[in-house]
C-alpha cells in the first residue's frame, strides 16, 4: 500500500512539475510580447530605437491577413520541403561519412583533409557554387541546406564513435559476431546521444542557411517574401516572416529532439535512482561485537583454521 502510494505521490508531483514548467515559459513569453509592445508603442527612442518598429497588434494584423491567403501556405510549404530534403541527405550522409572516418583509417586519411578544409567555410558562401553547378535554383537551395546541416552531423558522429568504448565490440566479437553486426548493434545505438546532438544543432542551421539563400536566390519560400516585404518597406510582413522561421525552426528541432528521446529512451535517465546493493553482514563476536583489529577475512580464516 505504500509503494501504491509513494508511486501516486511521485506522478503527482511529476504533473505538477511540468505544468509549472508550462506555466513558465507561457509567461516569459508574455513578458517578451508586453516588452515589445510597450517599447514600440511608447517610440522609445534611447540607444535603441524602437519608433519604426511595428507594434504586436500591427504583426498580429497582418498574420491574419496574410493567413487568410494561399500564397503564404505556400511558402511556408516550399521551405519546409527544402529544409526536411537537405537535412535528410545531411543527415544520412554526416552519418555515414562521420562512422566511416571515426573507425577507418583508409577513410579518414582519404576524405578528412579534403572536409576539414571546406568545413570551415560558411554554407551560404556557396551560393554561387551552387548557381554555377545546379541547373535551377531549387536544387541549388537544397544543395545550401544539406551542406549546412552536413558538417555539424559529421563532427558529432565522429567523436560520438570514437568515444565508444572498445570491450562492447570485443564482446560482440567475441560472441562470434560479425563487423555488420558490431556496427548495427553496438556502434550505431552507442553513439546515438552524440549523433542527435549534432542533428539538433544541424536543423538550426539549415534554417538559417536556407532563409538567406531564399533571399539571395530564391523565387518563392519564406525567406524570399520576408526579403520582398523588406524591399517595399513593409516592416509588420517582415516580422511576420520572422515569426514564421522561429517557429518553423523551433517545431523542427523539438520534432527532431523528440524523436532523439524515444530512440535513445534505454539509456539512464536523469534523477533515475539507482538499484540499493545488498550490505554484507559483519562477522560479530561472542556478545554480538565486530572483534577490534580483525577484518571480515581475518575473522572467516580463523574460524575454518584448524587448531
Amino acid at each position: 500500500m505504500s509503494g501504491a502510494g509513494d508511486t501516486g505521490g511521485a506522478s503527482d508531483t511529476g504533473r505538477a512539475g511540468s505544468a509549472g514548467r508550462r506555466l513558465l515559459r507561457l509567461a516569459s513569453l508574455g513578458v517578451a510580447l508586453l516588452a515589445w509592445q510597450l517599447l514600440t508603442s511608447l517610440d522609445v527612442n534611447l540607444w535603441l530605437r524602437f519608433e519604426q518598429f511595428p507594434t504586436v497588434g500591427e504583426v498580429a494584423a497582418k498574420f491574419a491577413e496574410r493567413a487568410a491567403t494561399g500564397p503564404y501556405w505556400q511558402d511556408l510549404a516550399d521551405s519546409l520541403r527544402r529544409i526536411v530534403t537537405g537535412f535528410a541527405l545531411a543527415a544520412v550522409g554526416g552519418v555515414a561519412v562521420g562512422t566511416a572516418i571515426a573507425r577507418s583509417k583508409v577513410a579518414a586519411d582519404l576524405l578528412g583533409p579534403v572536409l576539414e578544409v571546406l568545413r570551415p567555410i560558411p554554407a551560404i558562401a556557396l551560393v554561387p557554387v551552387a548557381i554555377l553547378l545546379f541547373p535551377s535554383n531549387e536544387q541549388g537551395i537544397v544543395f545550401i541546406t544539406c551542406a549546412a546541416a552536413f558538417f555539424p552531423v559529421l563532427v558529432s558522429t565522429r567523436h560520438a564513435v570514437r568515444a565508444l568504448s572498445p570491450v562492447w565490440e570485443e564482446a560482440v566479437l567475441t560472441l562470434g559476431g560479425g563487423r555488420a553486426r558490431v556496427l548495427f548493434s553496438v556502434v550505431l545505438p552507442g553513439a546515438l546521444p552524440g549523433i542527435f546532438g549534432g542533428l539538433s544543432v544541424g536543423i538550426g542551421v539549415s534554417w538559417i542557411c536556407v532563409i538567406s539563400a531564399e533571399m539571395i536566390s530564391g523565387e518563392y519560400g519564406v525567406g524570399y517574401r520576408t526579403w520582398q516585404d523588406y524591399t517595399v518597406v513593409d516592416y509588420p510582413g517582415v516580422f511576420v516572416g520572422m515569426a514564421t522561421i522561429g517557429a518553423l525552426g523551433w517545431l523542427t528541432s523539438t520534432a527532431v529532439e523528440r524523436i532523439g528521446r524515444r530512440l535513445t529512451d534505454w539509456l539512464p535517465q536523469r534523477g533515475a535512482r539507482s538499484t540499493p546493493t545488498a550490505r554484507i553482514p559483519r562477522p560479530r563476536g561472542p556478545r554480538g561485537r565486530t572483534p577490534r583489529g580483525r577484518t571480515a577475512h581475518d575473522h572467516t580464516v580463523k574460524e575454518v583454521t584448524p587448531a
